[in-house]
């Protein structure tokens, strides 16, 4: 059972180490990644004491705050979203996230998307607006099955690919996100994506124990050793070359 709650947050645009800003529309977030590296410090910050992904804060004053954080701030990307998915299932009700891409369609700052969820493509016409726009989506597996396992509650790839295609078709700039390297068929992803993503990002990421734990529970210990990751990347970078895809390691 998830619990949320509607908060009253200080302050959304915040200064980000990666992006000049971050915004993060919900504290917490249901797709439950097993993998996900806000699992490791936002339950403390947060002060909860629920599993992640058993809880979201929902920040309804969000909009409201940017309306008059936007005016003030100096011209810089801003980052959607950095430690939750600003497109979970919460958006469809307090669509929050498109209310905030509303204030920033009045500015002249870029905006970086990446989201597992295909509820993106309802905001196309919002984002056609904006001054300047890249979406993308993490894509760590080409297999449905293994993605159910580590994203249990997150949108299929399938689903993911065909609003890739969706957003592409708009001609916005688009990105997918091989991070964590899961369980794949490299050949076949970089073929999924192949014509509906410019670049695409390929990273190992720092697995916390209980994501490493969980790799044994399903003994499937192969998949995270060095070696295996070594030639993922290497097969993963060959395909990209091979179909002219821009790609940035982050090993």
């Amino acid at each position: 059972m998830v619990r949320l709650a509607e908060v009253r947050a200080k302050s959304i645009l915040n200064k980000s180490k990666i992006f000049d800003y971050c915004l993060n529309p919900y504290t917490g977030c249901v797709h439950g990644c097993r993998y996900c590296y806000a699992a490791l410090f936002m339950r403390r910050y947060s002060g909860h004491s629920e599993p992640w992904g058993e809880f979201v804060d929902i920040k309804i004053n969000a909009p409201e705050l940017l309306k008059k954080q936007l005016p003030r701030a100096k011209p810089g990307t801003i980052w959607i979203a950095s430690v939750c998915d600003a497109y979970q299932p919460a958006e469809v009700k307090y669509q929050l996230t498109r209310k905030c891409l509303i204030e920033i369609s009045h500015y002249d700052f870029p905006v970086f998307i990446q989201t597992k969820s295909d509820l993106v493509v309802r905001d196309l016409d919002v984002l056609a607006e904006v001054k300047e726009v890249e979406i993308g989506f993490s894509i760590a597996t080409d297999d449905d099955r293994v993605a159910s396992l580590f994203e249990p509650q997150a949108p299929s790839i399938t689903r993911r690919i065909k609003a890739l295609e969706k957003i592409k078709s708009q001609n916005i700039k688009t990105f997918a996100f091989v991070g964590p390297i899961l369980p794949q068929t490299p050949e076949r992803l970089i073929s999924l994506i192949a014509g509906l993503v410019d670049k695409i990002f390929i990273d190992r990421l720092n697995y916390p124990a209980q994501f490493l734990s969980f790799y044994r529970q399903l003994h499937l210990e192969a998949y995270i050793k060095e070696s295996y990751f070594e030639q993922i990347k290497n097969r993963l970078v060959e395909e990209a070359r091979k179909h002219r895809i821009d790609y940035e390691l982050i090993f």
